[in-house]
Protein backbone atom coordinates (compact mmCIF):
# COMPACT_ATOMS: atom_id res chain seq x y z
CA UNK A 1 0.00 0.00 0.00
CA UNK A 2 2.76 2.44 0.96
CA UNK A 3 4.57 1.72 -2.31
CA UNK A 4 1.40 2.48 -4.28
CA UNK A 5 0.92 5.81 -2.52
CA UNK A 6 4.56 6.72 -3.12
CA UNK A 7 4.37 5.89 -6.82
CA UNK A 8 1.08 7.75 -7.28
CA UNK A 9 2.69 10.81 -5.68
CA UNK A 10 5.82 10.38 -7.77
CA UNK A 11 3.88 10.28 -11.04
CA UNK A 12 1.75 13.25 -9.95
CA UNK A 13 5.03 15.08 -9.35
CA UNK A 14 6.26 14.00 -12.80
CA UNK A 15 3.13 15.42 -14.45
CA UNK A 16 3.62 18.68 -12.54
CA UNK A 17 7.36 18.80 -13.36
CA UNK A 18 6.64 18.36 -17.07
CA UNK A 19 4.55 21.52 -16.77
CA UNK A 20 7.72 23.46 -15.98
CA UNK A 21 9.06 22.73 -19.44
CA UNK A 22 8.12 25.96 -21.20
CA UNK A 23 4.81 25.69 -23.01
CA UNK A 24 4.44 26.91 -26.55
CA UNK A 25 1.50 29.31 -26.44
CA UNK A 26 -0.86 29.39 -29.40
CA UNK A 27 -3.26 32.18 -30.23
CA UNK A 28 -6.46 30.30 -29.43
CA UNK A 29 -5.86 29.47 -25.78
CA UNK A 30 -4.49 25.91 -25.86
CA UNK A 31 -0.69 25.69 -25.38
CA UNK A 32 1.59 22.82 -26.41
CA UNK A 33 2.89 21.20 -23.20
CA UNK A 34 4.60 17.99 -22.10
CA UNK A 35 2.17 17.26 -19.28
CA UNK A 36 0.14 14.87 -21.43
CA UNK A 37 3.30 12.73 -21.70
CA UNK A 38 3.21 12.40 -17.91
CA UNK A 39 -0.44 11.34 -18.10
CA UNK A 40 0.39 8.66 -20.68
CA UNK A 41 3.35 7.44 -18.62
CA UNK A 42 1.28 7.31 -15.44
CA UNK A 43 -1.21 4.97 -17.08
CA UNK A 44 1.37 2.85 -18.91
CA UNK A 45 3.62 2.36 -15.87
CA UNK A 46 1.25 2.43 -12.90
CA UNK A 47 -1.76 0.80 -14.53
CA UNK A 48 -5.33 1.97 -14.82
CA UNK A 49 -6.32 2.81 -11.24
CA UNK A 50 -2.99 4.03 -9.92
CA UNK A 51 -2.39 6.11 -13.06
CA UNK A 52 -5.84 7.66 -12.75
CA UNK A 53 -5.21 8.42 -9.07
CA UNK A 54 -1.94 10.20 -9.95
CA UNK A 55 -3.87 12.37 -12.40
CA UNK A 56 -6.66 12.94 -9.89
CA UNK A 57 -4.07 14.20 -7.40
CA UNK A 58 -2.79 16.72 -9.95
CA UNK A 59 -6.35 17.80 -10.77
CA UNK A 60 -7.02 18.32 -7.06
CA UNK A 61 -3.90 20.48 -6.79
CA UNK A 62 -5.13 22.54 -9.75
CA UNK A 63 -8.60 22.87 -8.20
CA UNK A 64 -7.25 24.23 -4.92
CA UNK A 65 -5.34 26.86 -6.84
CA UNK A 66 -1.78 25.61 -6.94
CA UNK A 67 0.01 26.73 -10.11
CA UNK A 68 0.93 23.22 -11.27
CA UNK A 69 -0.15 23.43 -14.90
CA UNK A 70 2.07 24.62 -17.72
CA UNK A 71 2.60 28.35 -17.52
CA UNK A 72 1.97 28.37 -13.76
CA UNK A 73 -1.78 28.05 -14.11
CA UNK A 74 -4.11 26.72 -11.46
CA UNK A 75 -7.48 27.34 -9.85
CA UNK A 76 -11.07 26.40 -10.52
CA UNK A 77 -11.24 28.74 -13.52
CA UNK A 78 -9.10 26.30 -15.47
CA UNK A 79 -12.02 23.86 -15.38
CA UNK A 80 -14.16 26.26 -17.43
CA UNK A 81 -11.46 27.59 -19.77
CA UNK A 82 -10.47 26.48 -23.28
CA UNK A 83 -8.23 23.68 -21.91
CA UNK A 84 -10.85 22.29 -19.50
CA UNK A 85 -11.75 19.33 -21.71
CA UNK A 86 -8.13 18.27 -21.96
CA UNK A 87 -7.57 18.61 -18.20
CA UNK A 88 -10.72 16.62 -17.47
CA UNK A 89 -9.69 14.15 -20.19
CA UNK A 90 -6.45 13.36 -18.38
CA UNK A 91 -8.27 11.09 -15.94
CA UNK A 92 -9.87 8.71 -18.47
CA UNK A 93 -6.75 8.99 -20.63
CA UNK A 94 -4.50 7.61 -17.89
CA UNK A 95 -7.08 4.98 -16.93
CA UNK A 96 -7.56 3.69 -20.49
CA UNK A 97 -3.82 3.76 -21.21
CA UNK A 98 -3.19 1.64 -18.11
CA UNK A 99 -6.12 -0.68 -18.78
CA UNK A 100 -4.84 -1.48 -22.26
CA UNK A 101 -1.31 -2.19 -20.99
CA UNK A 102 -2.82 -4.44 -18.31
CA UNK A 103 -5.03 -6.34 -20.78
CA UNK A 104 -2.52 -6.78 -23.62
CA UNK A 105 -0.16 -9.00 -21.65
CA UNK A 106 0.76 -11.13 -24.67
CA UNK A 107 1.74 -8.08 -26.67
CA UNK A 108 5.26 -6.64 -26.20
CA UNK A 109 5.11 -3.93 -23.57
CA UNK A 110 6.32 -1.14 -25.88
CA UNK A 111 3.54 -1.89 -28.35
CA UNK A 112 0.91 -2.29 -25.62
CA UNK A 113 1.95 1.04 -24.08
CA UNK A 114 1.90 2.67 -27.51
CA UNK A 115 -1.58 1.35 -28.26
CA UNK A 116 -2.77 2.40 -24.80
CA UNK A 117 -1.26 5.88 -25.10
CA UNK A 118 -2.76 6.30 -28.57
CA UNK A 119 -6.26 5.31 -27.50
CA UNK A 120 -6.17 6.93 -24.06
CA UNK A 121 -3.74 9.81 -24.51
CA UNK A 122 -4.83 10.84 -27.98
CA UNK A 123 -8.28 9.50 -28.91
CA UNK A 124 -9.99 9.93 -25.54
CA UNK A 125 -8.09 13.03 -24.48
CA UNK A 126 -8.74 14.75 -27.82
CA UNK A 127 -12.41 13.76 -27.86
CA UNK A 128 -12.92 15.42 -24.48
CA UNK A 129 -10.49 18.25 -25.20
CA UNK A 130 -12.10 19.20 -28.49
CA UNK A 131 -15.57 18.94 -27.00
CA UNK A 132 -14.55 21.14 -24.06
CA UNK A 133 -12.88 23.69 -26.30
CA UNK A 134 -15.96 23.82 -28.54
CA UNK A 135 -18.32 24.20 -25.57
CA UNK A 136 -16.24 27.02 -24.04
CA UNK A 137 -15.96 28.84 -27.36
CA UNK A 138 -19.75 28.62 -27.86
CA UNK A 139 -20.75 29.39 -24.27
CA UNK A 140 -20.51 33.13 -24.75
CA UNK A 141 -18.11 33.57 -21.80
CA UNK A 142 -15.80 35.72 -23.88
CA UNK A 143 -17.72 38.37 -25.85
CA UNK A 144 -15.06 38.31 -28.58
CA UNK A 145 -15.59 34.63 -29.38
CA UNK A 146 -17.56 33.94 -32.54
CA UNK A 147 -19.65 30.74 -32.65
CA UNK A 148 -17.61 27.77 -33.77
CA UNK A 149 -18.58 24.43 -35.27
CA UNK A 150 -17.36 21.19 -33.74
CA UNK A 151 -15.52 20.49 -36.99
CA UNK A 152 -13.70 23.86 -36.77
CA UNK A 153 -12.68 23.06 -33.18
CA UNK A 154 -11.36 19.69 -34.38
CA UNK A 155 -9.33 21.32 -37.16
CA UNK A 156 -7.82 23.78 -34.67
CA UNK A 157 -6.61 20.88 -32.52
CA UNK A 158 -5.27 18.75 -35.40
CA UNK A 159 -1.77 20.34 -35.42
CA UNK A 160 -1.19 18.99 -31.89
CA UNK A 161 -1.49 15.36 -32.97
CA UNK A 162 2.03 14.88 -34.45
CA UNK A 163 3.60 16.03 -31.18
CA UNK A 164 1.35 13.70 -29.22
CA UNK A 165 2.34 10.81 -31.49
CA UNK A 166 5.95 11.49 -30.47
CA UNK A 167 4.79 11.29 -26.83
CA UNK A 168 3.20 7.91 -27.62
CA UNK A 169 6.54 6.61 -28.92
CA UNK A 170 8.35 7.95 -25.85
CA UNK A 171 5.76 6.26 -23.61
CA UNK A 172 6.33 2.93 -25.36
CA UNK A 173 10.11 3.24 -25.11
CA UNK A 174 10.04 4.21 -21.43
CA UNK A 175 7.65 1.33 -20.61
CA UNK A 176 9.90 -1.12 -22.49
CA UNK A 177 12.99 0.15 -20.69
CA UNK A 178 11.32 -0.18 -17.29
CA UNK A 179 10.11 -3.69 -18.19
CA UNK A 180 13.62 -4.64 -19.26
CA UNK A 181 15.59 -3.23 -16.34
CA UNK A 182 13.05 -2.97 -13.49
CA UNK A 183 10.15 -5.29 -14.35
CA UNK A 184 8.69 -5.08 -10.84
CA UNK A 185 8.33 -1.30 -11.26
CA UNK A 186 6.01 -1.71 -14.24
CA UNK A 187 2.87 -2.08 -12.15
CA UNK A 188 0.60 -2.16 -15.21
CA UNK A 189 2.06 -5.58 -15.92
CA UNK A 190 2.57 -6.70 -12.31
Amino acid sequence: MERNVTLIGLFAALIVALGFVPAIPLGFGVPITLQSLGVMLAGAVLGSWRGALAVLLVQALVAIGLPVLAGGRGGLGIFVGPTAGFLIGWLPAAFVTGLIVERLRRVPVALAAGIGATLGGIVIMYALGILGFWLVKNAGLNPGDAPMSLWAATLIMAPFIPGDLIKVVVTGLVARTIAQYRPSALLARG
